[in-house]
């Protein structure tokens, strides 16, 4: 008889296996459903997983798919809850107020009224009369499935959304429903209440009306720039047509200004002309993608130009200035955007002191505009000029100047991006070497005292390409000190300093100071200490102000407070920050005052104050600069050429009866004007100054004293008191006698070219007796040219040592050395920045 068959559910025994003895004590399994043995409870049974498995260690916490799907289905229907509460609550509201939009009131610091702008100007016109190519044209820029897709585009939000988030710029995701709703019914303030109601409203109007009215509503209510709302009035403002004349060309421009009506004019902003002829470019090549537009019809399209702006009666005169640079520093700060300021009612108070403002414009009237004469001489007609006037200590723009009228000329001069800055640069490029702690070629310290060769077109050392740059005048200065250079402007010495110093290192310099990085031509080779890049006269006075305020940058503003309706719009955070230290911003300051005590500012000692700045005449005199500042005050002043027809730049050669425009001339002296009535209720405060070591100025030489002549006796000679800079024997070539008042070891009196020594003739200013021997020089003492008060008319060479060498071609390139022969090779003022 065979064994009888295990239950079922027990695995097969061998029978030839013997049973395992228990152990540990724990007495044998009994078989499958015997009693346990007595003494023991049976073990609780653990809950079996779905499937017959159990869920064990981390694997508890997970949700099951049951329990995932309710979720899901829970969150659908609450969804679809939301949906279908805000279709039937949200209903279509009537027009709101920015169909008749509010003007802005414009106010001076002190509450009085600049301007008022706001004035809609809207011609609603029907679709009909809207040319296809137009239609086409916006359809492109904006919404180039409209007909064919739904009313709102979720995945087009959210993607714009995360765009956002992510950094890559704000994008509004909104089709062109969204946007009429926005623009007609609702507003342009970023909420997410406004958000929603657009999204249901955009719905519920897509249901209801038709794509054709929804898209002549849109084009009847955008904003196109220059006031103009509406695609008939933008016609006439860019164009001077009717809508139904608009060619595809201007079609796809206008269309272009949806995005960014007033930074894509490239009237009033040829600085953003490349990025709006790109926008326009990008709506063409969406016409040709939808078939709008054939690929022939494309290549012959040529850049339609707009024309000139024509600013309303009530912004003439400043007016039209302040308020455009007040309006493009809101968007540019992000403050509010175009669409949503031009819906206006809002209340904006600038920095802007009304007495001051007045006294820029008197200082420019009287200095240049009233010698202006363009019936008999025609470079008159091509002068311009711009200013800007900051308090350093806070940031704010007290007073600024854009042209003559700004309904006459709407460029604005103190904030286009279209001149050279020209020397006026060339202070950033001492300040990074003090920064930077740079050196020479041959390891000297940079300093105010360290000497450069000045010699006309010597090819800076140490580039990776050839730089060989003219001194102003062509003028050769050989050994010549930093301070010296600065006074004189010398090319030659800053081309090879920004080459010491490191090209990258200048311009991260001139970034902290506050020049934009995205300014045109600002690259970092040899250049760039001349001055090639194109910053603005507001973005340049930014700069000095942070020279002023020793090295701390406080960003400008023209902004006291806005406000609409009792609410109060939150401003951008203008904290100040070290830039560079203060002994880098004190000892470049300390060399700008010698431009204005001995070099080419002097015109600027007219306004009464102790006073830093730099001159700067561009290539081909387009532009003359006078960059300068008082302890308190900083204003730049800028003049420049400009065709009024063509609006090409010029030279200003021959203007106001000059062969030449400096920025020593004009300019500085309307700083001068200015500055004299701005500051005339205060009293003159030095600088305080933290000068890097070795920067102070050397000693002053000893003069000789004049021998005593026993009694009744006369001298050999008797010298005549100097006149006019004149000596007995000829003319000082480095400008008045100042009584030999010293500063920086240098006698102010220049170089006695005829005079007679006591030890012989001095001839051109050099010792006679001092020969240059491997770098050191054999005597070196003058003792002669003296006037009857005993001081020396023709100046004292003082030491006469060179420390540093020659160069291959045998010119001295470093040591200290008094330099005697700089000032006689001064060039005439006519050629001086």
């Amino acid at each position: 008889m065979s064994d009888q068959s295990p239950p079922p559910g027990w695995p097969p025994r061998d029978p030839d296996t013997p049973p395992e003895p228990p152990g540990d004590g724990a007495p044998a399994a009994g078989p499958p459903g015997a009693p346990p043995p007595p003494g023991r409870k049976p073990a609780p049974a653990a809950p079996a997983a779905p499937g017959g498995r159990r869920r064990t260690g981390w694997r508890r916490a997970l949700p099951t798919w049951r329990m995932l799907l309710g979720g899901l289905l829970l969150l659908a229907l609450l969804v679809g809850g939301v949906l279908v509460a805000g279709y039937l609550l949200v209903h279509i509201p009537p027009a709101n107020a920015a169909a008749t939009a509010q003007s802005n009131v414009y106010l001076y610091s002190d509450g009085s009224q600049i301007a008022r702008d706001g004035e809609v100007n809207r011609v609603n016109v029907p679709l009909s009369q809207v040319p296809r190519s137009v239609q086409e044209a916006v359809l492109a820029a904006e919404d180039r499935d409209f007909y064919s897709e739904r009313a709102v585009d979720p995945k087009a939000m959210l993607r714009a959304a995360w765009n956002t988030a992510t950094g890559k710029g704000t994008q509004s995701g909104s089709t062109i429903t969204q946007q009429y709703v926005k623009n007609y019914y609702l507003g342009q303030e970023q909420t997410l209440k406004r958000k929603a109601k657009e999204f249901f409203i955009a719905i519920k109007l897509g249901r209801e009306k038709s794509k054709d009215y929804i898209l002549e509503g849109y084009l009847n209510t955008s904003y196109f720039g220059r006031n103009a709302y509406g695609i008939q009035a933008a016609a006439q403002a860019y164009y001077g047509k009717d809508v139904t004349r608009l060619t595809p060309a201007e079609g796809a421009y206008l269309a272009t200004l949806l995005n960014s009506p007033s930074a894509f004019d490239v009237v009033s902003h040829p600085q953003s002309r490349d990025r709006a002829v790109a926008r326009w470019n990008y709506v063409l090549d969406g016409m040709v993608k939808k078939k709008w537009l054939s690929p022939a019809e494309r290549a012959a399209v040529r850049f339609p130009e707009p024309g000139k702006v024509r600013p309303a009666a009530g912004l003439s005169g400043q007016r039209g200035y302040l308020v455009e640079a007040v309006k493009d520093y809101i968007t540019e700060h992000g403050i509010l955007d175009d669409k949503t300021l031009a819906e206006g009612g809002y209340r904006i108070t600038t920095t802007i002191d009304r007495k001051r403002q007045g006294e820029f414009v008197d200082a420019v009237r009287k200095q240049m505009v009233d010698k202006l004469d363009p019936a008999a001489r025609p470079a008159d007609r091509l002068v311009r000029a711009g200013g800007a006037s900051v308090d350093p200590a806070t940031g704010k723009v007290v007073a600024l100047y854009g042209g003559i009228d700004y309904t006459k000329q709407y460029v604005n001069n103190a904030t286009r991006h279209d001149y050279q800055v020209a020397s006026t640069f060339k202070p950033f490029v001492f300040a990074s070497a003090v920064e930077n702690e740079s050196g020479t070629q041959d390891g000297r310290r940079i300093t105010p005292n360290t000497v450069y060769n000045g010699d006309n077109k010597r090819p800076v050392v140490g580039g990776r390409i050839r730089f060989a740059p003219e001194n102003e005048g062509q003028v050769s200065y050989g050994p010549i000190t930093v301070n010296t250079a600065t006074d004189l402007s010398v090319n030659t010495v800053y081309a090879q300093m920004a080459v010491d110093v490191g090209g990258a290192k200048v311009k991260s310099t001139a970034i902290a100071l506050g020049i934009p990085e995205n300014t045109p031509n600002f690259d970092a080779g040899p250049a760039i200490a001349l001055g090639t890049m194109q910053a603005s006269v507001l973005d340049m006075t930014q700069a000095y102000a942070t020279l002023a305020d020793h090295g701390r940058r406080t960003p400008y503003t023209f902004l006291e407070k806005i406000t609409k309706g009792g609410e109060t719009i939150r401003l951008p955070d203008r904290a100040a920050t070290q830039a560079i230290s203060r002994e880098a911003a004190d000892t470049t300051t300390s060399m700008l005052v010698s431009v204005v005590d001995n070099g080419t500012g002097t015109a600027a000692l007219a306004a009464g104050h102790p006073a830093a700045g730099k001159t700067g005449t561009a290539e081909l005199d387009r532009s003359a600069w006078f960059a300068a500042y008082t302890p308190d005050l900083v204003t730049v002043v800028a003049m420049m050429g400009q065709d009024p027809d063509t609006g090409t730049l010029q030279s200003l050669y021959g203007a106001l009866g000059e062969a030449r425009i400096g920025g020593g001339g004009y300019p500085a002296r309307i700083w001068a004007a200015y500055t004299k009535k701005a500051l005339e209720d205060t009293d003159p405060v030095d600088f305080d100054l933290d000068l890097q070591p070795g920067g102070a100025p050397p000693p002053p030489p000893v003069a000789p004293t004049t021998p005593q002549q026993p009694q009744g006796s006369r001298p050999p000679s008797e010298p005549n008191p100097p006149t006019d800079g004149e000596t007995q024997g000829g003319r000082d070539q480095g400008g008045q006698d100042t009584g030999g008042r010293d500063n920086g070891g240098q006698n102010q009196g220049g170089q006695n070219q005829g005079g007679q020594t006591q030890g012989g003739r001095t001839q051109g200013g050099q010792n006679q007796g001092g020969q240059t021997q491997g770098g050191q020089t054999q005597g070196g003492q003058t003792t002669g040219g003296q006037t009857p008060d005993g001081r020396t008319q023709g100046g004292q060479n003082q030491g006469g040592q060179t420390t540093g060498g020659q160069t291959p071609d045998g010119r001295t390139t470093g040591g200290e050395s008094a330099e005697g022969t700089a000032r006689g090779r001064r060039p005439s003022a006519d050629l001086l920045e």
